[in-house]
């Protein structure tokens, strides 16, 4: 069995975040607040995406969007390895507004999981420029951050309706507007004007997730932009409406496979 090991690379441009991974880990449903492109370089796993079920092996790309219910499982017993670039909704709209000539700053990454030789080279060359500690690269990595997003990332004219319906809406605005909330799922039910039992059924088909699971999700995105932002373990676990850093640290690591104390230090 592969050993469960995540690390955290220095970046050289702002809102990209830069992991290697090898785990046999399965991980459950989760969701991110960033969009996600890698390369599998070792081993193989199959995953939920937003357009269902996929499989990736060595060599291909993979890639998930913001808000996008997802989890990864090996395939076999020997695990996988990856490398991540996990970026920032901003840095994607700034790159959607240049190669869209200024026309719109949304899009979304088309293919959970792409084959393809040359788009994987460039991907890993990325990953290099990004992580190299050469700071003089910068200017080259934003071209090459631009030219890989262009070829990976579909652009449109404006932002697209999640699919989820109005009544159901209502409850997801409220944990998107305050993770912190301790609202029940009677309270989200009054809210939607629906039973406790539709309102479950209808969040789960609408988000992939659960209430709970999904304002544990919320959670977890806040705490780790106030770790970001320098923000003290403790601190950031209450601020985000957990009981505890403990509590903060164990959702932590099982969305991000690392702890938040490993994440401040890799940030810094």
């Amino acid at each position: 069995m592969m050993p469960r090991a995540f690390r955290m690379l220095r970046s050289h441009i702002d809102g990209v975040d830069a992991v290697m991974a090898s785990t046999s880990h399965a991980f459950s449903r989760h969701i991110h607040d960033q969009f996600g492109i890698g390369v599998i370089s070792q081993g193989a796993q199959k995953s939920a995406s937003g357009r269902g079920p996929v499989e990736a092996g060595a060599g291909d790309a993979i890639t998930v969007n913001p808000g996008e219910v997802h989890d990864g499982a090996p395939i076999g017993d020997r695990g996988r390895s990856w490398r991540m670039l996990y970026i920032s909704p901003a840095v994607i709209e700034e790159c959607h507004r240049d190669i869209s000539d200024g026309r719109s700053s949304y899009g979304e990454f088309t293919h959970p999981v792409i084959t393809d030789d040359r788009l994987a080279h460039r991907f890993e060359c990325l990953f290099s420029l990004i992580t190299s500690g050469d700071e003089h690269d910068a200017s080259f990595c934003e071209e090459q951050l631009l030219l890989l997003i262009a070829s990976t990332t579909e652009v449109r004219s404006s932002v697209q309706d999640r699919g989820i319906p109005h009544v159901i809406e209502r409850a997801v605005s409220l944990m998107d507007d305050d993770p912190t909330s301790t609202v029940g799922l009677s309270e989200l039910a009054q809210i939607s004007g629906l039973s406790r039992f539709q309102l479950l059924r209808g969040f789960a088909k609408a988000t992939g997730l659960t209430p709970h699971a999904y304002l544990v999700q919320r959670r977890i995105q806040l705490a780790r932009r106030l770790i970001a932002e320098g923000t003290p373990l403790i601190d950031a676990a209450l601020a985000s409406g957990f009981a505890d850093q403990s509590h903060m640290t164990r959702i932590f690591k099982k969305a991000y496979g690392l702890s938040p104390g490993a994440y401040a230090a890799a940030i810094r």
